[in-house]
């Protein structure tokens, strides 16, 4: 009788399980490679007891009754998700299952849990989204922000350390680990990014319109400078008149309402249109279709050392991108990308123009993005690390089980209304 699939519970706080890509590739690589896999998180849509797109990963969601801003209502966050994470987790374990537990942040407080369950002798993976303490540092300085971004820092350096493996999204992150004094052959880089069968094969039709369509695409928070893009077009229509392009602005967030009186008051409804939340094929038809993207992200410390997750969704179709000059943009979209310095909105402008008016610098551009895209950046190079970390830690456990010593596989996607949500 072959022995029992080994399980790993992965837990994810920031967002339902059925809106994180980073967290459905994940899930969907280890189901491929026969693992059983249930998923911790806040939950999302109520009917939902499986993970989109997968055979059998279980969803175990947790209420959110906590929402709000400021140091207080965000340590009173941290604590209900910590509470509802342990109590779940331990459910798993009595149930004779979370053989491993991979955790993602934010926030940076599970490590408690990590240690019990490497007391018990089962792997505790930390898989790093976002560099909670450089978050805090964007925002206002005060003195309960310094006290707190202290205290960031070392829940980071305690979940960092009580990790039997650290994944990371790029080399950025990973420095930061070892500065932290992570071993470096416990530190594997995977990054974001789709799949290419996430990537339809056929050419998508021209907007209806004729005219060059610009895209935004991720989320509308105040870091993501949204605003900024949308201020660049109103320069850009004082460059080149309004006749031949639009912007298009696809996501959701705090912002939204902001966006659409900021397009109304500048008399800018006629050139900006608003797409809301977007699923998987909507994503990728738009981005197919789009002339050129914009990543407004301004240069602060977090920004330079995060990759943008929508950055590599414009490069896998080899769509141009126009940035800011930032240490993982210019990692991730090398030569598919124009920096600017700043992100001024007339530096944003005049490189868009510019584009949109060079045909031939726009097809070096998609080559250029396609080719790193294939070569680099898309989740079968990425599936292939993570794979193999977890049949590293797992290796016993896979022995005699079903599928154990096979190959590394990668995940096919099934469903076809599955979340975009951008990540760093």
């Amino acid at each position: 009788m072959a022995a029992r699939k080994p399980q790993i519970a992965i837990v994810v706080a920031d967002l339902p399980a059925e809106r994180d890509r980073r967290v459905i590739r994940e899930a969907l690589t280890l189901e491929a490679q026969g693992y059983e896999v249930t998923v911790i998180a806040p939950r999302g849509r109520r009917d939902l007891r499986v993970l989109p797109g997968s055979r059998n990963v279980r969803l175990r969601p947790y209420p959110i009754v906590v929402l709000g801003s400021g140091v207080l209502t965000y340590a009173l966050e941290f604590v209900w998700s910590f509470l509802c994470v342990a109590v779940r987790l331990a459910g798993e374990v009595a149930r004779g299952r979370a053989h491993a537990v991979q955790v993602c942040n934010p926030p940076d407080v599970y490590w408690p849990l990590g240690l019990l369950m490497r007391a018990i002798g089962r792997p505790w993976v930390f898989d790093h989204h976002d560099l909670c303490p450089e978050i805090l540092a964007t925002k206002r300085r005060s003195r309960a922000n310094r006290l707190a971004y202290r205290v960031l820092v070392a829940f980071e350096w305690l979940t960092l350390r009580t990790a039997t493996a650290v994944f990371v999204t790029n080399e950025s992150f990973r420095e930061n680990a070892l500065r932290r004094g992570v071993a470096p052959g416990k530190v594997t880089v995977v990054r974001n990014g789709p799949a290419r069968t996430e990537i339809a094969a056929v050419e998508p039709a021209a907007p209806a319109d004729g005219r060059h369509r610009i895209v935004y695409l991720g989320v509308l928070g105040a870091q993501d400078n949204v605003r900024g893009a949308v201020l660049a077009v109103e320069q850009l229509a004082s460059l080149r008149g309004r006749d031949d392009w639009r912007l298009t602005v696809a996501g959701d967030g705090e912002c939204l309402a902001e966006l659409k009186e900021l397009v109304a008051e500048r008399g800018l409804s006629d050139v900006v249109d608003f797409a809301g939340w977007l699923y998987g094929p909507q994503v990728d038809a738009l981005l197919r279709a789009a002339t050129v993207a914009i990543q407004p992200d301004l240069p602060t410390k977090m920004n330079d050392l995060s990759t943008m997750a929508k950055t590599v969704e414009y490069v896998a179709r080899g769509l141009p991108v126009v940035a800011v000059d930032l240490t993982e943009t210019r990692r991730t979209a090398d030569d598919a990308a124009v920096y600017v310095p700043t992100g001024d909105p007339k530096e944003f402008a005049s490189a868009l123009n510019t584009l949109l008016d060079d045909e031939l610098l726009r097809d070096k551009m998609r080559a250029a993005g396609l080719a790193r895209f294939a070569d680099m950046l898309s989740w079968e190079h990425q599936a292939q690390a993570y794979a193999l970390v977890w049949n590293r830690l797992l290796a016993k456990r896979r022995l005699g089980a079903s599928g154990a010593g096979s190959p590394v596989t990668l995940p096919q996607q099934r469903g076809t209304e599955e979340a975009y949500e951008p990540q760093t």
